[in-house]
Parts: structure tokens; C-alpha cells; sequence
């Protein structure tokens, strides 16, 4: 497959004489849905960093029949060729696509989304990003009070496009507020809203369940396809959601990182998803942060083991593709003779994140002692690690009482703290420590170490 950038027009082909009549006569709701995206049930969300051409390619290989670009800004993509060209990346293999931009003016949207239109099926607008970044850019979820706004911003690309709108939205606590402005935005003119059912607030660690009765309600009250967005870790919960609520398809995020063979109902062994990853950006670049990222992902419950601590680190410091493949072919030969039944696994203990001890200011010393006879192996609905599958995030009150637990232990006088020290026998302190660890895991120190041991 050759490699083909959106910053130069495609060629139309006698393929494309429907799709050119359908965009003399733009399609709206249902009919767009059905005749140009195909009736997609099984959707990738666009994902920053991550929803690049070589991961979408490999999603639609296994089962996705709609994937969305990442997340671009609309500013920078209106006026930044090359972040325009680097952006925007696909392949004739690479449709139904949906580009998704962010912003918060009506007229640099409408320029972006008029550069990008030629080259997908439809623009969607960010209204569900939670994160502080966007609270700083005031986009995504932090635009959603500001009705009039987003009326003149869906209403303006609504008008100007020769493809249709849509918007992937987060919901409001209040149910008839949320009502309301789902059918704000339809009225505007969106043609497709994709409803994450969390709050703006549900993020981090705090995520929780999504709320799929507010979906069921939209679904019911709205006259444009809808998708659900929330609480997807398999193809049985795709299905699942489509009983309980009736949209029309639905949208998965990190369920899609951790195994992009969701919708095909496996898991698949990490290592062949990361090489056909790795054999796709051989072909369609993509930047080494978003390949680590996947790495990571796919084989995040193998580096949670204490025995893959090196190799974990060795990960964290790849710089090109040799080097993600290097890491691979080891886990293959760790692992590989377990998986065909060779070797007998009896488990192996994870080691456990230090997230709310970070946050607080805590230390390893306020973890209990475990116990020195290994707990026998339950095999009980568990995969083994080195299978694609979803990562379960501890529940919020969880994550509330294990930060409540761990700064009572902190501020306990009586409590023993734990000392650092740098090379040279001097008292450090944590954050001091962490930093120089970062620094020697960095590429220039790792070869002057690894030199100085020779």
C-alpha cells in the first residue's frame, strides 16, 4: 500500500459518482448514516494522540466499520500547513472517517472544516473533553454552557459544508438540561451526536460508570442517529448497550487501545496485534510518543509484572521501530511457551501503581507487607496477562478511600518515613529522587551508563 496525504486532493473515481451526487445534495440523519457511513455499529472515538491512520487501519481490520480521526484544532489546522499535512494522513482503505476538530469560534472552525471536508464524510465538534487543557484552550466539555455559542458554531459549519455536522457531547446531571441541549445542537444542525454519558466532571480517576438511561432517554427524544460512548471493555457490552438503550451504534475509546480486536469478540495474544501494528507504520508513519503509547497499551498487563520491570523501562525510551520490535520479539519469547501450553503459568505477582501515594506525598512504606506464601492461582474468569483485555479501573469511592487512608498515614507522627538518597550518600527527597531517575532513564544517559559498565 502506498502512503497518501490529505494535504493533496484524492482523485475521483467512477467509485466516488454516488458519493459526488450525494454531496450535491448533502444527506442528513438517518439517510447520511445509512447511504454514506454504511450503518456503522461498531465505532473507534477519536482519541488524542492515538486514532492516527496505522491504528485506524488496524482497527477496521478487525471489525470496525467507522473510525474517527484524533482530535485536531481547528486554529492551528486553518493555519499551520504542516501541521495540516501531518494531521491529516489516510488512505484510500481508510473510510467512512469522521475528522473531528476542537475550538471555540465559529468562522476558524468553518475554515478548518472547509480544508478538511473534502477528505471525509463528515466534521464532528468536540463538546465532551474534560481535560484541564481544554478548560485552558475553552473547548470540548467546557463549551457546553455556552448554549448561543455553540448554536452559531454547529448552525455556521451546518450551512457552509458540502458534508454533514455532527458532535460528540457529555451529558449534565440534570436530565431534562441534558434533553435540552441534545436538542439545541440537533436543531442547529448537527446530523449525528455521539452521547458520552459521564458529567464533565466524571475524569481520572474519578471516571466511574457511564450512564447509559440518559442515552436511552436522548435515543427516544431525538430525530438523528445516536451513539453511545462509556463502559465498553467487549463486543458483548457493544451489544448489550444496543439492547438496553436502542442507538444506533457505539463508540469505543480505551477499550479499542487495550484490545483492537474488540469487535471481533477475541483476545488476541499482544504480541501479533503489536507486530501488524508495528508492520502498519512501517507503511503510514506515525510519531514514536503515539507508538509507545500503543505499545504500552497492548502490553499493559505484562509490564505490570514485576519480573518486566527492566523491559518496561527499556520501552519507555524506544526511539524507533527496531527498538519497539526488539521489546516485542522478548515478550514473544518469555511468553510464548506458556501460551502454547509448554510451560505451566502459575501466575505472577503485578506490581502495583503508585498514583494515590504521588498524590499525597506518600511512600512504599505505607503499603502492607504481603504475605510470604504466594496465594494459590485463580483461574477463575481471568485471562492470562500476555492476551489483549480490557484495563478495569478501581471503582471512584475506591480511589477516595485509598487517598483518605494514605494522608491519615502521612500525617501520622508515629509513622516511620522512608529516606532517599543521591550518589553520593546525600539526603534527597522524594520528588528529588524521581526526577533523577527520569534523567537516567533518558536516551543519552541510558548509552553513557550502559558505556561506563563496559
Amino acid at each position: 500500500m502506498d502512503q497518501r496525504s490529505l494535504a493533496t486532493p484524492m482523485v475521483a473515481t467512477d467509485a466516488d459518482t454516488d458519493k459526488d451526487t450525494v454531496n450535491n445534495r448533502k444527506l442528513t440523519g438517518f439517510e447520511f448514516y445509512e447511504k454514506i457511513l454504511g450503518s456503522p455499529r461498531y465505532v473507534v472515538a477519536p482519541m488524542v494522540d492515538a486514532s492516527e491512520l496505522a491504528w485506524r487501519l488496524l482497527s477496521r481490520r478487525h471489525g470496525a466499520q467507522l473510525c474517527y480521526s484524533p482530535m485536531f484544532h481547528s486554529s492551528c489546522f486553518s493555519k499551520d500547513p504542516k501541521y495540516r499535512k501531518d494531521s491529516l494522513q489516510t488512505c484510500p482503505e481508510d473510510r467512512p472517517l469522521i475528522i473531528q476538530f476542537c475550538g471555540n469560534d465559529p468562522k476558524v472552525m468553518l475554515q478548518a472544516a472547509l480544508l478538511a471536508q473534502d477528505h471525509c464524510d463528515a466534521i464532528d465538534i468536540n463538546l465532551g473533553c474534560p481535560q484541564a487543557i481544554a478548560k485552558r484552550g475553552h473547548y470540548g466539555a467546557f463549551l457546553q454552557d455556552e448554549w448561543e455559542l455553540l448554536r452559531e458554531i454547529v448552525s455556521t459549519l451546518h450551512c457552509h459544508l458540502a458534508i454533514p455536522v455532527t458532535c460528540k457531547i457529555r451529558i449534565f446531571e440534570d436530565m431534562s438540561k441534558t434533553i435540552r441541549y441534545a436538542r439545541m445542537l440537533q436543531d442547529a444542525g448537527a446530523q449525528l451526536l455521539t452521547v458520552h454519558g459521564r458529567t464533565r466532571e466524571q475524569k481520572g480517576p474519578l471516571t466511574g460508570l457511564a450512564d447509559w438511561k440518559y442515552v436511552t432517554v436522548l435515543r427516544k427524544q431525538l430525530s438523528v442517529p445516536i451513539f453511545s460512548n462509556g463502559n465498553i471493555m467487549s463486543v458483548h457490552d457493544v451489544e448489550r448497550c444496543i439492547e438496553e438503550t436502542g442507538v444506533n451504534g457505539v463508540m469505543t475509546a480505551e477499550g479499542n487501545l487495550y484490545n483492537p480486536a474488540l469487535f471481533e469478540g477475541i483476545n488476541p495474544v499482544s504480541w501479533e496485534m503489536a507486530n501488524e501494528y508495528l508492520d502498519l507504520v512501517e507503511h503510514f508513519p506515525a510519531p514514536i510518543s503515539y507508538i509507545r503509547g500503543h505499545m504500552f497499551k497492548l502490553f499493559h498487563h505484562l509490564m505490570h509484572l514485576k519480573s518486566n520491570t527492566a523491559l518496561r523501562e527499556e520501552l519507555a525510551v524506544c526511539r524507533s521501530v527496531a527498538e519497539f520490535r526488539a521489546v516485542v520479539v522478548e515478550l514473544k519469547k518469555r511468553y510464548q511457551p506458556y501460551h502454547d501450553g509448554l510451560l505451566k503459568w502459575t501466575g505472577e505477582e503485578e506490581e502495583q501503581t503508585k498514583q494515590s501515594e504521588d498524590d499525597v506525598g506518600g511512600d512504599e512504606s505505607t503499603k502492607e507487607e504481603s504475605s510470604s506464601q504466594p496465594a494459590p492461582p485463580d483461574y477463575n474468569l481471568q485471562l492470562p496477562p500476555w492476551l489483549c483485555q480490557p484495563y478495569i479501573r478501581i471503582p471512584p469511592e475506591a480511589h477516595r478511600q485509598k487517598l483518605a487512608e494514605a494522608r491519615r498515614l502521612a500525617e501520622d507522627p508515629t509513622r516511620e518515613k522512608r529516606q532517599f538518597f543521591d550518589v553520593h550518600g546525600n539526603e534527597i527527597s522524594r520528588k528529588r529522587m524521581k526526577k533523577m531517575r527520569r534523567v537516567q532513564r533518558r536516551p543519552k544517559n541510558r548509552n553513557r551508563n550502559a558505556q561506563k559498565r563496559r
